[in-house]
């Protein structure tokens, strides 16, 4: 019988590794900014089109490599970090296994051009499909330009999964902002499309922040600092008062290497508590430095992930050196009367008088007479003719203001097109505290929680505005608002500008990572619009996480809704609360809201009769 076990050639062994190690665009921006990191650069330039599936090159100043060395770093498991299995317990670099650079040979068209500072030429070479196909000296300055071409254009099942080039962009950004954290001292450049997104001087980590995200982060954020003899923590935290419902930069470092952990992410989150609420997440930029043979980085082809030998010990430190930060920086200040000059305390002097504060009181006030001209409020009390009659000519009024704009509830239930005018419908409207409002029509009692419905109002009119690309009214700023968003939140509002446009959002693009906002969409708080449109994009984002293509205009109106809405948590006027529901009635759906809550409920008599009885 014939043998069925056999090697796999190069070219298989390399396509399985980099299905492992190189999963989209970004996952090669990763390695070949380590590889830069690793060769000592000063100064590294990284440039993407189409979202790194046409073009990734990086450009270092670093060593350099000779000739050998340049054909040698191609082949598996070719690596200058480590020589033997002591090295894996001592690793100080980024990458040591030698599997990256064979992965992305085997799956791409590659060119290398490098140089060392002693060599008078340089070296090309270009490799396809795993096997170099050209190698000739060249003229180079020091260092290394790695140059990716056409990823994946042996592998279009790879290829056809990646996802939209916005996603794959994003994916690529947070490499980058990752790789620039963890080397402030090092000069970053990022192009795309032959744009500049990010220059980044060589600078302190504070800058460094500011400088990747947004000025504003220089008052969002406070110093950690923790020095033991198993681990130094330092960096940055966020503000308890600038946490956001978006999860937002959470970052941790050990010994500059980008990790994701649950366990720390958990140790950080319980200093905090008591400090913010459930539903909000603060910023984070901690960096832990301990002995590289306390920790294995080995259990991961992309090394982020890491395994603590003591891991209740750094949990217990990481937590400690939070909220000792938290404790320096975030408690409200003492108020000191010996050096506050704002304060001014006039003395009693000793042959004073002290008189107590005295209350008037008109003996003939009686809340009980109705004022001419005042219709009677809704009491347990039984209103006069005259308040009916006054109340009957408020209301002939609002049903001209609202004829034609509103729709009885039996009517829209089945009906949408019968509108008819809530005035006439209902016998009266009240409020039931801040989250409710109680009518009545026809002896049925119709209680509506009036948040859930104007999340429905807000969404269907969204998406209206959106599918049938009618701009919905625009709410002018006196002064228009400039406002700064994280390089990836910036890409993601700058795809969602043509629906928040239709939604009633007047922004214009202003240079990098900003944006002017000329005007917001009628009862939206101007000064809450930085918040609202964080929201929105992190919902969107979220939304695109599932690797979406196509623009969410339903996430997008949903977020923009129930941020919308947030703000009728109050006692509404009687005007308020018709118009309420005549905008609600003349909804697709007035029953459910965008998140399938339920908006409205009907007390008939016989259910009253029922609940008594009970």
């Amino acid at each position: 019988m014939a043998d069925v076990i056999k090697l796999l050639p190069d070219q298989v062994i390399n396509k399985i590794a980099a299905g492992e190690v190189i999963q989209r665009p970004a996952s090669a921006v990763k390695e070949l900014l380590e590889n830069a990191i690793d060769a000592g650069s000063s100064r590294i330039e990284l440039l993407v089109k189409d979202s790194g599936k046409t073009l990734i090159q990086v450009i270092d100043n670093g060593y350099g490599m000779n000739e050998t060395d340049a054909r040698l770093c191609f082949e598996k498991h070719a690596t200058s970090k480590i020589s033997s299995v002591e090295d894996i317990f001592s690793i100080h670099t980024k990458g040591f296994r030698g599997e990256a650079l064979a992965s992305i040979a085997a799956i791409a068209l590659v060119e290398l051009k490098t140089r060392q500072s002693d060599g008078e030429t340089g070296t090309l070479i270009e490799l396809e499909d795993g096997r170099i196909i050209k190698q000739e000296p060249c003229q180079w300055q020091q260092g290394s330009s790695f140059t990716v071409k056409n990823l994946f254009f042996n592998v279009p099942a790879r290829k056809h999964f990646l996802k939209s080039d916005a996603a794959e962009l994003r994916h690529i950004i947070d490499e980058f902002q990752r790789a620039a954290l963890a080397h402030p001292e090092t000069e970053f450049y990022f192009y795309n499309q032959n744009k500049e997104i990010f220059h980044l001087p060589a600078s302190n980590l504070k800058q460094r922040i500011m400088g990747l995200f947004n000025n504003s982060y220089n008052e969002r954020i406070a110093p950690v600092s923790e020095d033991t003899n198993i681990l130094k923590v330092s960096g940055f935290i966020g503000k308890p008062e600038y946490a956001r419902r978006v999860k937002g930069e959470q970052y941790f470092f050990v010994n500059r290497r980008f990790i994701k952990s649950n366990y720390l992410n958990h140790a950080v989150t319980s200093a905090y508590e008591g400090l913010v609420t459930k539903d909000v997440y603060p910023s984070w930029f901690i960096f832990l430095e301990t002995p590289p043979d306390k920790i294995d980085v080995n259990i991961h082809p992309t090394k982020t992930e890491i395994k603590f030998e003591d891991e209740s010990a750094i949990y217990a430190i990481v937590k400690a050196a939070v909220k000792k930060s938290l404790g320096q920086y975030n408690m409200a200040p003492a108020m000191d009367f010996e050096q506050e000059t704002s304060i001014v305390i006039n003395p009693v002097k000793p042959d004073t008088l002290i008189r107590p504060p005295m209350i008037k009181v008109n003996p003939d006030y009686n809340p009980f007479l109705e004022e001419p001209g005042i219709p009677h409020r809704i009491t347990g009390g039984k209103p006069s003719a005259k308040s009916i009659e006054a109340t009957q000519e408020v209301l002939s009024a609002l049903d001209e203001q609202f004829r034609g704009h509103t729709a009885t509830f039996n009517a829209v239930a089945s009906h949408p097109k019968n509108k008819v005018s809530p005035a006439t419908d209902f016998e009266w409207t009240a409020n039931w505290n801040e989250q409710f409002v109680v009518a009545l029509r026809y002896d049925k009692l119709i209680l509506i929680d009036q948040k859930a419905a104007w999340e429905r109002i807000f969404y269907d009119e969204a998406m209206e505005s959106i599918e049938k690309k009618r701009p919905s009214p625009v709410q002018k700023e006196l002064f228009p608002q400039t406002l700064q968003f994280p390089a990836a939140d910036f890409l993601l509002l700058v795809e969602l500008l043509p629906d928040l446009r239709y939604m009633g959002f007047d922004i214009s693009e202003f240079g990098k990572q900003t944006c002017i906002i000329y005007g917001v969409p009628p009862g939206a708080d101007s000064t809450l619009v930085q918040g609202l449109l964080e929201e929105v994009l992190e919902d969107s984002r979220i939304g695109k996480q599932n690797d979406i293509k196509t623009p969410g205009a339903g996430i997008l109106a949903r977020s923009y809704s129930r941020k919308m809405a947030a703000g009728y948590y109050r006692i509404l006027k009687e005007e308020e609360r018709l118009e309420l529901m005549s905008r609600l009635f003349n909804c697709s759906n007035p029953t459910v809201s965008p998140d399938g809550k339920k908006i409205l409920a009907e007390i008939t008599p016989d259910d009253a009769e029922k609940l008594l009885k009970k």
